[in-house]
């Protein structure tokens, strides 16, 4: 039998603990929750990480990937919690980590048309477990932001930006990523939709100009409703607005920590 150097094993002097180790940018199928169909398949960028002791040369990525590759096929939100405290005790950590980023497919109709058609949300789920499990959720959804100010000073017409509006929450009961996305679309000027016909352009043209809302405002109608869900314990909102008269971005954010 070949005797095989196992370096990662090795110790070290240095004395300095590392906080995160680990893989990144690993793509893998995943199966999530969906409100409408039950499942959705999905692929995930994953980063998955533990802490490192100070008398520890390195951790064994391949670990990671044989962890992955045993949960990746359920539902992946409710196995995060198992996989990460199966990756604690394997890799004999006191942390470990995990990022899912993936495209999350709902099916939207135009307004006036009504025509279906399929939009992509990013979505992700970020999950640590030390002394305890702990997860966010969250989705950037991209909107409509029609400046109020514009509005008011121009004779005709008013200035309008794609905006990016991201919603991370902590929860004690579950929320779906399609209410997040519903909260973020109906604090914005008008939602964004994949498909739309004349009749529909004319529509979301005029829905943005009767809604005008500057990023401060995206924000802080979206902490109304979820600092009213008592199934929210924390979360972070951001509204990010690409300005389609200046050379840089509006920006709000709002964090609310966790309720008692």
């Amino acid at each position: 039998m070949i005797n095989i150097p196992d370096l990662q094993s090795q110790g070290d002097s240095r004395r300095i603990g590392i906080d995160k180790v680990g893989v990144k940018g690993i793509r893998y199928p995943i199966v999530v929750d969906d409100r409408a169909n039950g499942v959705q398949a999905s692929i995930g960028e994953f980063n998955i990480y533990v802490d490192l002791h100070h008398s520890k040369r390195g951790t064994h990525m391949s670990r990671f990937l044989e962890m992955l590759n045993r949960y990746h096929q359920d539902s992946i939100i409710s196995q995060l919690d198992k996989l990460l405290l199966e990756l604690k005790s394997v890799l004999k950590a006191d942390a470990a980590y995990i990022d899912i980023v993936f495209p999350y497919f709902m099916k939207k109709r135009a307004p006036v048309s009504g025509i279906a058609s399929l939009m992509d949300y990013q979505c992700f789920f970020n999950a640590s477990y030390g002394d305890e499990f702990e997860l966010w959720i969250g989705t950037v959804v991209p909107v409509t932001a029609l400046c109020p100010c514009s509005k008011e000073i121009s004779d005709a017409g008013a200035h309008n930006q794609r905006s990016l509006v991201t919603i991370k929450c902590r929860y004690r009961d579950f929320v779906w990523l399609e209410e997040l996305i519903g909260i973020a679309e109906a604090a914005s000027s008008c939602p964004v939709y994949p498909l739309l016909k004349r009749r529909d352009e004319k529509y979301v043209t005029e829905a943005a100009y009767a809604r005008p809302r500057f990023v401060e405002d995206i924000v802080r109608e979206v902490t109304q409703k979820l600092g009213s869900d008592p199934r929210v314990l924390e979360f972070y909102v951001e509204a990010d607005s690409f300005e389609s008269i200046h050379n840089h971005n509006a920006y709000a954010m709002v964090y609310r920590p966790t309720q008692g």
